[in-house]
C-alpha cells in the first residue's frame, strides 16, 4: 500500500471520488448507518490515504486544533472490508501520526472512536476519556494521545 497525504485542493477528482466511495461503502452501506458524510469539514482537512493497485483502500482525515476538536484530531478512519486482513488500519494510522508529527509540535491528538475499536486505538497509544455516547446510532468514545 502506498500512502499519500494531500489537502482538499491538492486531491484529484478521481482521488476525492475514490475516498468518498470508500467512506460511503463502509460507514453508510456496511455499517447500515444513514448519515450525512459530506459535512463541510473535508475542505479543512488533510487527507491521508493508502492506495493498492491504484484503488484507495485506507483513509483518515486530520484536522488542526480548533477545526474539529480543541486539539489536533483524526477522523473517518476507514479500511476497505476486503483489505482489513493486511494491517492497513494500523499502517494508515501510523502514517497519520507521522504526518501530525511533521506538521505540529508536541500535540495532543483526539479522536472519536467507535467503541468496538478501543483496543485498536489503545494499541496505538490512545486512551479513552469521558463517557460512551451515540453518534449516528453507533456507540463511540473520545480518545486522546499525547
Amino acid at each position: 500500500m502506498k500512502v499519500c497525504s494531500k489537502t482538499f485542493n491538492e486531491l484529484s477528482n478521481t482521488e476525492l471520488y475514490d475516498i468518498m466511495r470508500l467512506r460511503s461503502e463502509v460507514f453508510v452501506v456496511e455499517q447500515n448507518c444513514i448519515y450525512q458524510d459530506l459535512d463541510d469539514k473535508d475542505q479543512k482537512a488533510l487527507h491521508v490515504f493508502g492506495k493498492k493497485d491504484e484503488k484507495v483502500v485506507a483513509y483518515t482525515r486530520i484536522f488542526k486544533p480548533g477545526d474539529y476538536f480543541d486539539n489536533v484530531s483524526i477522523g473517518r478512519v476507514v479500511v476497505a472490508k476486503e483489505e482489513r486482513k493486511y494491517g492497513y488500519g494500523k499502517l494508515i494510522m501510523e502514517a497519520s501520526l507521522e504526518e501530525i508529527n511533521k506538521r505540529f509540535s508536541s500535540v495532543i491528538i483526539e479522536l472519536s472512536a467507535q467503541t468496538y475499536l478501543v483496543k485498536f486505538y489503545t494499541d496505538l497509544g490512545f486512551v479513552p476519556f469521558g463517557e460512551e455516547y451515540l453518534e449516528d446510532g453507533i456507540p463511540h468514545i473520545r480518545m486522546k494521545r499525547n
